[in-house]
């Protein structure tokens, strides 16, 4: 019973959430331009959620929300207190100029480690990031692929109660996006919570217990992942 409890437990909720950025119109005139509207639901503790629809609809907007980076100008957000929550993003900038090194120890301390941390755990980040002597040179070098291990590696030091994956771990090589979504079913068998946005729709089925489909700033549907992506791949015939 005591660990049907705790999966139960609810980590965050969305009530009717909106957000909205101003929109120029001409020279003098400006309106509003609502990324989300009227967005309701939960995250349970131990499910892995995922989160599709074309480019543009507000699924980074979404995550940028549980994460505590924007606040929504419409409803509530309701958080657990004390969660960790990071966001793992191809968007989420390093420092051009610094090394992988260096950028990993500033990413580690951003998310929470101590310097002494996450500087322990680098042959670690180094190894699972598949970078080598790469680390030490500069990440204006990188490609987007090398960039998003590296951040996707530090993120997996850092143990957080919720994953926010920002299509981290569908960049790179087919033997890392393996590695990546196996680090993802190891969360799902240690009752951790991960939220998944992706344009892999054959991903998002693998992955996740649940599916929200996002259409025009709107859920379109959730549901069971099954269902979800028969809708989503229809409507795209």
């Amino acid at each position: 019973m005591s660990e049907l409890k705790t999966a139960q437990r609810e980590l965050i909720r969305l009530d009717n959430v909106g957000v909205s950025y101003p929109q120029r119109q001409g020279l003098f005139r400006s309106s509003e331009y609502w990324a989300l509207q009227d967005i309701s639901f939960n995250l349970v503790q131990g499910e892995t959620i995922g989160v599709i629809g074309r480019n543009g609809v507000g699924k980074t907007t979404l995550l940028r929300l549980m994460a505590n980076i924007i606040s929504p100008d419409r409803g509530k957000i309701t958080s657990e207190p004390g969660i960790r929550t990071v966001l793992l993003s191809l968007q989420a900038g390093f420092i051009s100029s610094l090394t992988g090194r260096q950028n990993a120890v500033i990413s580690g301390i951003t998310l929470g480690l101590s310097r002494q941390q996450i500087e322990s755990c680098m042959e670690k980040v180094v190894e699972f990031a598949e970078i080598g002597d790469f680390i030490d040179q500069p990440v204006a070098t990188y490609s987007a692929g090398m960039r998003a291990r590296l951040g996707f590696s530090v993120a997996m030091q850092v143990d957080p109660d919720v994953l926010l994956i920002d299509e981290a771990i569908s960049v790179g090589d087919e033997v890392f996006r393996k590695k990546s979504a196996q680090v993802i079913r190891n969360r799902v068998k240690a009752n951790e919570t991960t939220v998944l946005v992706t344009h892999n729709a054959q991903l998002a089925g693998a992955l996740c217990s649940r599916l929200i489909w996002i259409e025009e700033g709107r859920i379109s549907m959730l549901g069971d992942a099954k269902t979800v992506i028969a809708a989503y791949l229809g409507a795209q015939a």
